[in-house]
């Protein structure tokens, strides 16, 4: 358990990070969640692509909605069954498990990459979405019984970074695999990703069973709504849970709205757009080592108001930046993208707004798992998950609403309209700092 680390409380948080990557009882957890997450992204991208290739722009749209639901409708059905897994079995045992079933996926994927075979990507990427469900209680979860508690904050941190820097490796190699590369190379690259978690899920150490004599529920929505319930009972841990979700849905539906300002309001291509994700990915990276290296071994939870105002002031920003830009005409490569003003100031928005992002969710994160009950931790995170879930659903699919042609909401307005939200959500969230630790 994690009270049973000798880790010195007066470790520079840079030493710490570089530590805990060393170490190997989080090395294993974090190169397995690593290569999850790329395998996720990996293959929802490359059904993706194979989507728009095969019928077009104007009939994927509602085919590479479904395939977002068919990884997201696992995490609302499941992520309560993933935490009563967790907390009964030795979680390291669980991930193990998960993990090899997560090869038998990859070759259904393979399968459906190699004969072009919609169903059979959707059945992979459902299944994915089956096990990601699953794993996600047990790898947050357990991350507080392996390490101490001063270690937690940058865990988490280490944890955020890795996610978002695979979720962009994994969509460009979707991207790749799917245009341009031969299938048996792809197949080959699947297949050895899944090996690669599986042997990363070996290195985790055991951890006890959290609650030895529980008994999961087979009735899947009767334990979503017990844990939505249990989380609800607690108002700190509701506003913390709130406002992470709160954060993956901005996140998400920026992610949708951003791709599509730079295409319609620069003329950027697919390097444009690659390079606009991978500033992303760096802006959270930055965000969640800030927020390890200001807590210093602390749960830190006061610069959490400030981030949500620092999401609120670049997405307001990035919306008024583009909104007054006319279509554009033409296509603009990263040279003439990154030597405009608007090019720039949309880069430091997407920069500025992943920084601040990182900085809100890992300090409510990790409070959220140091204030859990050791025997129900895994259970909590699955509560959390589901909210997650849900809010990102819901966010996506009024967005779509707002954007159809019905209603007619531009890109540039719905950031803008976000951002105006998220200074409500900066309001909101002072609840969880007045009852954080220092």
């Amino acid at each position: 358990m994690s009270e049973n680390f000798d880790v010195p409380a007066t470790v520079p948080p840079f030493a710490m990070l570089a530590g805990l990557l060393r170490a190997r009882r989080f090395a294993g957890l974090f190169w397995c969640q690593f290569f999850s997450v790329f395998n996720d992204n990996f293959v929802r991208n490359m059904l993706a692509m194979l989507i728009l290739f095969r019928l077009g722009e104007t009939e994927a749209g509602p085919l590479i909605t479904l395939a977002i639901g068919a990884f997201m409708a696992p995490s609302l059905l499941l992520s309560g069954l993933g935490g009563e897994m967790a907390d009964a079995h030795d979680k390291a045992w669980l991930a193990r498990r998960l993990k090899f079933a997560e090869i038998w996926v990859q070759v259904v994927a393979a399968a459906g990459l190699f004969f072009s075979s919609l169903p059979l990507l959707y059945t992979a990427l459902f299944g994915l979405g089956v096990i990601s469900a699953l794993f996600g209680p047990v790898k947050y979860g357990i991350l507080a019984d392996l390490l101490a508690k001063q270690e937690l904050m940058a865990g988490n941190a280490l944890v955020e970074a890795a996610t978002f820097i695979a979720i962009f490796l994994g969509l460009i190699a979707g991207g790749l695999s799917a245009k341009g590369r031969a299938p048996e190379g792809t197949v080959l690259q699947l297949m050895v990703i899944a090996i690669a978690c599986f042997a990363a899920s070996l290195f985790i150490p055991s951890a006890e069973r959290a609650a030895p004599g529980l008994r999961a529920n087979r009735n899947v929505l009767a334990s979503t709504f017990a844990l939505i319930a249990e989380v609800a009972q607690d108002a700190t841990l509701w506003t913390r849970t709130v406002a992470v979700s709160w954060f993956w849905m901005s996140g998400a539906i920026a992610l949708s709205l951003v791709p599509v300002v730079v295409r319609n309001k620069t003329g950027g291509g697919i390097e444009v757009e690659t390079a606009v994700s991978a500033l992303f990915a760096l802006g959270i990276g930055i965000g969640s080592i800030a927020a390890a290296v200001i807590a210093h071994g602390r749960i830190y939870l006061k610069p959490v108001p400030f981030a949500a105002i620092g999401m609120a002031a670049f997405l307001i920003d990035l919306g008024t930046a583009t909104f007054f830009l006319p279509i554009a005409t033409a296509d603009v490569g990263l040279t003439e993208f990154f030597s405009s003003w608007a090019g720039l100031r949309i880069a430091f928005d997407v920069v500025a707004l992943a920084c601040a992002g990182g900085l809100f969710v890992v300090p409510l994160f990790t409070a959220i798992q140091a204030d859990a009950a050791p025997d129900r931790r895994a259970r909590i995170v699955g509560g959390v998950n589901i909210l997650n879930a849900a809010f990102i659903v819901f966010g996506v699919l009024a967005t779509a609403v707002l954007q159809s042609r019905t209603i007619g909401v531009t890109e540039p307005v719905l950031l803008a309209a976000l951002g105006v939200l998220n200074l409500g959500a900066a309001f909101y969230v002072r609840k969880s700092t007045m009852h954080g630790a220092a």
